[in-house]
């Protein structure tokens, strides 16, 4: 197991990071020490030195230091002081480099411990400053945040030799958002990612994981969204995740979608790398027709698809025992584990879990969670990322997990 570097404020032994497929993975690092405390409560901007200051003490468990990542992703709380864009601002400061890494914020009302205000995800790529394809897609900061910036740029999609993130993206411009459909808003959005997947060299096909946020509590909300942000893949296309958000930046913002993936340059020419699937026939489908995929292997890691606890084997949308936090994420791991196996792998090989699930807002609730999580995972926790959500996707749906594991 890795050395201790810090730990979450939860009793059972997990890790900070870990490695698959080349890649370092460090869960929701927060502001904590070595006992698990918060060290600066009530303070955003303090406890996001100390979270960046954790993220780097992992990487380097793995032999990385902050410059080796290449996406970073924040969940903080939206009310504590700091705009997202003086957190964007922080964080390019505090990594220092040229290109920045990808960089998501996403502001959300609850943190799984009490105090916290932040939470950092890390994927780190040792090295690949130093490599020979390298490729940023850069946008100006919006004038009237400039001067928060050392360097008043962006960086909306970055390729590190094979592997390429493009961050989370709004139908935004600048504070404003044209639109209050939220089909129209996820046209833009996927037609942004579109263009900064083709300026890398890449397209919606090559990527290994979507992820994405849409307000809505019911299936029907869901939807119409999920058939848009479908429509720009075709079969077989990545594992995806998206969950409802309850909030975003800028307001009128109704959903936010990201990409990771891999591209590999041969002769010249940047070429699709072909991966292995796994779907067994156990795991459930989605209630709409998708292009998506269940877990994807690639370069020694396997990536799953948001696992959520509908009935196996079937589309229909209809939840296991509905409404149970505890049994259902029970459940949504055993799927999670089904979708190892395919593999040879099984959750012993996790590098990394991200978990949502609905919360009363309590520490304690997170840590019963936690436990639910790590009564099915074989050794210590992986690096974990709990977002505590006040609704998922129904009352009667309450956690996603998805998981990258070494394989």
């Amino acid at each position: 197991m890795a050395e201790q570097v810090w730990q979450l404020p939860f009793g059972r032994v997990h890790e900070v990071v870990r490695a698959a497929g080349g890649l370092a993975f460090v869960g929701g690092a927060g502001d904590f020490s070595a006992s698990g405390a918060i060290r600066h409560a009530g303070d955003l901007a303090a406890q996001l030195a100390g979270a960046l200051d954790n993220v780097e003490a992992a990487l380097g468990v793995e032999g990385c230091t902050l410059a080796d990542a290449v996406r970073l992703k924040l969940f903080y709380a939206p009310d504590a002081g700091m705009s997202e864009w003086e957190i964007l601002a922080a964080v390019q400061r505090r990594v220092g480099c040229d290109p920045a890494p990808a960089i998501t914020a996403n502001p959300v009302p609850l943190q799984p411990f009490d105090g916290q205000l932040v939470q950092i995800q890390a994927i780190a790529s040792k090295g690949w400053r130093n490599g020979g394809d390298i490729r940023v897609v850069r946008e100006a900061v919006p004038g009237d945040h400039a001067a928060l910036f050392d360097k008043p740029e962006l960086t909306r999609g970055l390729r590190a030799g094979e592997f390429f993130s493009v961050p989370g993206r709004t139908a935004a411009d600048g504070d404003a958002v044209s639109t209050d459909d939220g089909i129209e808003q996820t046209h833009i959005v996927m037609g942004r990612l579109k263009d900064t997947l083709g300026e890398l060299g890449a397209t919606f096909q090559d990527a290994i994981k979507k992820e994405g946020y849409y307000f809505g509590t019911t299936m029907e909300q869901w939807a119409g969204m999920a058939a848009t942000r479908a429509s720009y893949f075709r079969e077989p296309a990545a594992p995806a995740t998206v969950v409802p958000c309850h909030r975003l930046s800028p307001d009128g913002a109704l959903t936010k979608v990201e990409v990771l993936g891999y591209r590999e340059e041969w002769n010249g020419f940047d070429k699709y790398i072909p991966r292995e699937d796994s779907w067994p026939k156990r795991v459930w489908d989605w209630p709409i027709s998708v292009p998506y995929r269940q877990g994807s292997r690639l370069r020694g890691a396997i990536w799953t698809g948001g696992q959520v606890p509908f009935e196996p084997g079937f589309n229909g949308g209809e939840a296991v025992y509905p409404g149970d936090l505890i049994r259902q994420t029970r459940f949504t791991m055993s799927y999670v584990d089904d979708i190892l196996h395919g593999f040879g792998a099984t959750s012993a090989d996790l590098a990394m879990l991200v978990c949502y699930f609905t919360s009363d807002g309590s520490q304690a609730m997170t840590e019963r969670f936690l436990d639910a999580v790590a009564d099915c995972v074989a050794g210590p926790l992986p690096p974990i990322t709990c977002v505590a959500q006040p609704h998922m996707h129904s009352d009667d749906m309450t956690v996603e997990i998805w998981g990258v594991a070494r394989g």
